[in-house]
């Protein structure tokens, strides 16, 4: 239950009003992070490298509807040196990111085929309510883990 305390705004006065009203918790309700790993399988890989694999071909295409688009823009627009530089260099900065995201689909299709089957790969990240009481050990409720294998909890860890 709260516990609630008062200052007295100065002695001899004749109204006592709260100048500032500190509550202390017993408990509190927040959202903490859980860590979702999951047991690498070969039905996992395969669906880990064709996710990768999607993703690369995307990017390849929006490549090259960005090259169609940027020469429109500059057919349309491009009559000046100043308007033509500004186009091509918007149209660079966005291949640009998709290239990055190429190479980093790239890399992580690399990490995949060197992992064993069996080991734990992250999965990403959800959170959960959880109650604080006073005392509680903050570490063991921040570090929890839920690890699955074929889709099925397996384990939850904390």
């Amino acid at each position: 239950m709260a516990q609630r305390k008062f200052m007295k705004l100065k002695t001899g006065s004749t109204k006592s009003k709260p100048i500032r009203e500190v509550i202390q918790l017993d408990s509190i309700s927040l959202k903490v992070p859980v860590t979702i790993k999951a047991i690498l399988t070969e039905e996992l890989r395969d669906r880990l490298l064709s996710n990768i694999e999607k993703s690369i071909n995307r990017m390849e295409l929006e490549l090259k509807q960005l090259d169609v688009d940027e020469k429109r823009n500059l057919d349309e627009q491009g009559k000046t040196p100043q308007a033509a530089a500004s186009i091509q260099r918007f149209f660079a900065q966005e291949k640009q990111k998709r290239l990055n995201l190429q190479a980093q689909e790239n890399h992580r299709r690399e990490e995949i085929h060197r992992l064993a089957i069996g080991a734990e790969i992250t999965q990403g990240t959800l959170e959960r309510q959880v109650e604080l009481h006073v005392g509680d050990d903050m570490r063991e409720i921040m570090n929890v883990e839920v690890l699955i294998k074929d889709d099925k909890i397996i384990s939850i860890r904390g």
